[in-house]
C-alpha cells in the first residue's frame, strides 16, 4: 500500500468515528457537526492531493545554477552555431538568460482591447489626445471611426517594433555573431532599471528622455502619484529605483528571461550635442571641473588661468577631441557613451527599442500594452534648463559645421554602430 493510500484509509477512518459520535448529539449540534465534518474532510483531500503535488515537482525538477542564453528571437534564426568562450569579469556575478525570450506585442496585454471597431466601450480622453499627437484623428471624429484608428495606429507601432528587433538582431548576427552565447555581468546591466510590479526593465540612456522615464517607473512602483510632482534631482538622486545590478545570479536571469526590456535611443549626433550643450554650456558644479579642465589643459594651446581652474568655456572641437582621442585624459561618461556600449542591445536582446524622435507616442504606446494606469502618460515638460530650446536637428547641424571633414567623419565612426542597429540615416552627405 503506497503513502496516498494509507492516507485515504486514514481519512475515512476519521470520518466514521465521528460520524459515530455525531448520531448521539441533538439535531442542531448535528448539523453543525455535520458541516464541520465535511469541510474537515475536503481540506484533509486537499492537502493530501498538494503534497503528492509538491513531492512529484520535486522529483522532477533539477537543480540548476545556470540558465543558457537563447538565440535572438527572430522570425528566422540568423545565428549559426558557435559558442563563445566567455571569461567572467571582476564582478562574477554572471548569469545566462533563459531560452525563452518575451515578444512585445505578443506577450503584453492589449491595451485597445476598448478599441476595437463596434465595441461598447468609450474612447477615451488619453486615446483621443495620443492620436491627436499622431496627426492622425481630428476632435469631431465619430467615436467608431477613433476607434478604428486607434486599432491601426497600434498595429502599425506594433509593425515598427518588429521592424526594429529584426534591423538590430540583423545587425548583432553580422557584428557580434557569438555575444547571445556570453555570460551577463553585473557591469553589463548596471544601467538598467527594475520595475517589478509592471515587470519592466528599462536601459537609462542620458539625453534621451531618461529622466523622464525614471519619474514614469517611480509612479508605477507606487514611490510617486503624480510625474509632475517629482523635480528632477529627486527623479535621479533619491528614485529609489532598484537596478538590476543589485540583483543576486538567479533574480538578474529570471527578469532577463521573463521582463520586458525596453531601450529608447536617439540621433547620436543630435544626441551628442544636447550632452555637450548640457553639460559645458551651462553651469556644471561637477563636468566643469572633473571634464573641463583636463580637456582645455589638453587641447587648448595658450588656455587662460581662469579657464584652467574653473574648466568653464570648452568649446565644442575641444570636446570633440576629447572623445576621439583614444588616450583621453578623462574617461568616458554615460551622456555621451554609444548606446551600443551603454546598455549593450545584442547581449540583453530589448524587445521594445523606442526612439526620441516619437518619444511620447511610443512611450505611450508601451505604457499601455504593459497595462498602466490610465491616468499616466509620458510626461512632455522639460524641467532642466527649460528656457533653453530643445537640441533639434538643424541645432546639431550648427555644432558640427565647426568641425571639419575629417573630424565628423572620426565622430560618425565613434557612433556607427548606433547609427547601424538603430537605423539612422548618416547626418552628412560626405560621410562613408
Amino acid at each position: 500500500m503506497n503513502q496516498v493510500d494509507f492516507r485515504q484509509l486514514e481519512a475515512a477512518c476519521v470520518r466514521r468515528r465521528l460520524l459515530s459520535a455525531v448520531m448521539k448529539l441533538p439535531c442542531s449540534l448535528y448539523c453543525s457537526l455535520w458541516f464541520l465534518l465535511l469541510l474537515g474532510a475536503g481540506s484533509l483531500l486537499l492537502l493530501v492531493r498538494l503534497q503528492d503535488l509538491t513531492e512529484m515537482v520535486q522529483q522532477q525538477t533539477p537543480g540548476m545554477n545556470v540558465v543558457v542564453a537563447p538565440r535572438w528571437p527572430i522570425e528566422k534564426d540568423l545565428v549559426t552555431g558557435s559558442t563563445a568562450d566567455a571569461e567572467q569579469s571582476e564582478d562574477v556575478a554572471a548569469v545566462k538568460l533563459e531560452n525563452s525570450q518575451p515578444s512585445l506585442p505578443d506577450r503584453l496585454s492589449d491595451p485597445l482591447e476598448d478599441a476595437v471597431v463596434g465595441s461598447k466601450q468609450p474612447v477615451t480622453k488619453r486615446h483621443r489626445k495620443l492620436l491627436l499627437k499622431s496627426s492622425i484623428v481630428s476632435s469631431s471624429a465619430p467615436a467608431g471611426e477613433v476607434q478604428q484608428q486607434l486599432l491601426q495606429q497600434r498595429q502599425k507601432l506594433a509593425r515598427t517594433q518588429e521592424s526594429r528587433r529584426r534591423l538590430l538582431s540583423e545587425v548583432c548576427a553580422k557584428y557580434q555573431p557569438s555575444v547571445t552565447e556570453q555570460l551577463v555581468s553585473q557591469r553589463q546591466v548596471s544601467r538598467v532599471y527594475v520595475e517589478d510590479r509592471s515587470r519592466l526593465l528599462y536601459c537609462e540612456v542620458p539625453k534621451a528622455g531618461c529622466s523622464n522615464w525614471k519619474r514614469v517607473l517611480m509612479v508605477l512602483g507606487g514611490s510617486a502619484v503624480s510625474t509632475r510632482d517629482i523635480p528632477h534631482d529627486v527623479a535621479h538622486y533619491a528614485n529609489h529605483l532598484q537596478r538590476l545590478e543589485s540583483y543576486d545570479r538567479a533574480g538578474i536571469a529570471e527578469r532577463l528571461r521573463s521582463y520586458n526590456k525596453v531601450l529608447f535611443v536617439r540621433e547620436p549626433f543630435e544626441r551628442l550635442v544636447s550632452a555637450f550643450r548640457d553639460k559645458f554650456e551651462s553651469p556644471n558644479s561637477y563636468y566643469h571641473p572633473v571634464f573641463g579642465r583636463p580637456i582645455i589643459s589638453r587641447y587648448r594651446a595658450n588656455a587662460s588661468r581662469t579657464a584652467l581652474r574653473t574648466g568653464a568655456g570648452v568649446t565644442f572641437r575641444e570636446f570633440v577631441q576629447y572623445l576621439l582621442d583614444v588616450r583621453r585624459p578623462v574617461g568616458m561618461d554615460i551622456h555621451w557613451e554609444p548606446v551600443s556600449q551603454l546598455c549593450n542591445p545584442c547581449l540583453l536582446r530589448y524587445n521594445f527599442i523606442g526612439k526620441f524622435e516619437r518619444l511620447e507616442e511610443e512611450a505611450n504606446f508601451l505604457l499601455q500594452s504593459i497595462g498602466a494606469p490610465r491616468n499616466l502618460t509620458f510626461p512632455d515638460f522639460k524641467d532642466r534648463n527649460p528656457l533653453a530650446e530643445r537640441t533639434s536637428s538643424s541645432i546639431t547641424q550648427k555644432y558640427f559645421a565647426q568641425l571639419n571633414s575629417t573630424e565628423r567623419q572620426k565622430a560618425y565612426d565613434f557612433y556607427y554602430m548606433d547609427y547601424l542597429m538603430f537605423n539612422y540615416p548618416k547626418p552628412f552627405k560626405d560621410l562613408h
